[in-house]
Formats: C-alpha cells, structure tokens, sequence
C-alpha cells in the first residue's frame, strides 16, 4: 500500500474528520498519540491510538449500506488486538465534547483489559 492514497484522504478529510481530529491531535487527549486515515493493511482506518489498541471510525450514511463489509473488517481488526469506536459524523459535528467522553472512556477500558 503506497502512501499517497491515506494522504489523499487526510488531504479530502470531511468536516467531522477535520473537527475530530483538531481535538486528538498533539497528544490532546490524555496525553495519547493519535493517527489519522493510517493503514493496517489491507484497510486503513480514519484514527487509531497505536499504544493504546483504539481505532475510531467516522461513520456517515454509506456505512448503513456496507454493514457486511464493516462487520468483515471490524472481526479482522479486532482479531489483531484493536477495539473499534463506531462514531456517526453527526455526532461528531453536534456533540464533539460528549463524543471525546466516550473516547476517553473506550481508551480508559482498553487500557485496563491490556
């Protein structure tokens, strides 16, 4: 997988991507280093905290249609040892404090499991 295609999306990152990503990057959140639209091959994902097995994708209304290929993806990244946070665009955009709060609280849990 080159690296033109992950900085592509970064490059062409929605208004939610964009909002989410103002509020984790910079270790701004509990002082945790997350990536953006980084690969685990063969996917890449739109944030994950490396030290801490979190991935969180950004979900808007094509998700609905591609559930199969979702659940598909989810089993192979989970088999890998990471747990993925599900969160709507909209929710991102509306409530970006209440959605950092499920964040953190995913992050708190995956690490205690670890």
């Amino acid at each position: 997988m080159s690296n033109t295609f992950p900085r592509h999306l970064r490059t062409n990152s929605t208004e939610a991507e964009q909002r989410l990503w103002r509020a984790l990057r910079n270790r701004q959140l509990a002082g945790q280093k997350f990536r953006r639209q980084h690969p685990i091959p063969p996917y890449i994902v739109d944030f994950v905290c490396l030290e801490c097995r979190l991935i969180i994708e950004l979900d808007g209304g094509q998700h609905a249609e591609a559930v199969v290929r979702d659940e598909a993806r989810a089993a192979y990244l989970e088999s890998l040892g990471y747990k993925i946070l599900r969160v709507w665009n909209h929710e991102a955009l509306s409530n970006t404090d209440g959605m950092l709060a499920v964040i953190l609280e995913s992050m708190n849990t995956q690490e205690a499991q670890a």
